[in-house]
């Protein structure tokens, strides 16, 4: 009986399988006397520690516990009666979860819009990558709400963000195996400016407050009698504030233990003790700023 393989159906397109799973192929065959199988993995014999196979008189068996990426290929098994031979050829491909996309980037913001832009992973996990999926997250909450899934292109603009807020993006990749373990965040939030209500203050000029001294409230002549204290008072104001001096008969009063200078909120007091009839005469005060000075005066009679 010639040597041939009854393949099934689903073995005649790529078998797809995810890493660490199970892989048991089964392909039943005729052939008498019992043929010789061979199998070859692009070429090369089979590693019997990595991969198990089962012969018996009526199919072949290929057996992975566990899939790894490296077993993906295709396999060629052939059965041999004498010069007579039949051969088949099964593709396995063996797909992972892909890699984060790279380089993304916020490359503009406007209005309540952020444009952003990324290439594809590097690790596709050896399958095409179906789409993206496009999460944002409030910066105050950080939670994270997906704006796009199985999104195709390489870029977007996500819409509809709230004026006054910031926000990070991050992007997964995906394949038939699923989304990417990580994702690829934004380093910084798109700040969402609030149109309109910009506040630009006017341009003043710094006013100068300085102003020469001016006595508010004059001295008052005065007629006291020997022996009892008394004081002269006026009112000055000035910025800024001004030195003051007081003077009798045009002499400077500062160094006189009989008299006391008193300045309290702009009002002057000079306390003259125990005047005697030479104390009488005129009294002179003048205010002094880097502005300019006055004087004001008034007349003192003791009897």
């Amino acid at each position: 009986e010639r040597p041939k393989f009854w393949l099934p159906r689903h073995l005649r397109q790529t078998l797809v399988k995810k890493v660490g799973e199970t892989i048991n192929i089964v392909i039943p065959f005729q052939g008498k006397p019992r043929p010789k199988i061979t199998w070859l993995k692009d070429g090369q014999t089979l590693d019997s520690k990595d991969v198990g196979i089962r012969n018996s008189n009526t199919d072949t068996i290929l057996f992975i516990r566990k899939a790894e990426l490296h077993h993906s290929g295709a396999y060629e098994v052939t059965l041999q009666i004498e010069n007579m031979t039949d051969k088949v050829v099964i593709t396995i491909q063996i797909i992972d979860k892909p890699g984060p996309p790279q380089n993304i980037k916020l490359v503009d913001v406007w209005g309540f819009n952020a444009a952003l832009e990324w290439t594809p992973p590097q690790d596709d996990g050896n399958a095409q990558i179906l789409g993206y999926t496009v999460q944002k997250a409030d910066k105050k909450t950080m939670e994270w709400y997906t704006v796009f899934d199985h999104y195709r292109r390489t870029n977007c603009i996500v819409s509809d963000l709230i004026m006054g807020n910031e926000y990070f993006f991050r992007i997964f990749s995906e394949n038939l195996c699923g989304l990417s373990e990580n994702a690829a965040t934004t380093k910084n939030p798109a700040h969402i400016q609030k149109t309109g209500t910009t506040y630009k203050p006017p341009s003043y000029k710094e006013h100068d407050f300085s102003e020469p001294p001016k006595f508010t409230h004059p001295l008052v002549n005065r007629s006291v009698i020997a022996g009892y204290n008394t004081t002269l008072s006026c009112a000055v104001r000035g910025i800024p504030k001004p030195k003051i001096s007081w003077y009798k008969n045009k002499m400077d009063l500062s160094g006189d233990a009989k008299y006391r200078m008193f300045s309290k909120q702009g009002v002057l007091t000079l306390e003259i003790r125990k005047p005697s009839p030479f104390d009488g005469g005129i009294y002179t005060c003048r205010a002094v700023n880097e502005c300019g000075e006055a004087e004001i005066e008034c007349r003192l009679d003791v009897r």
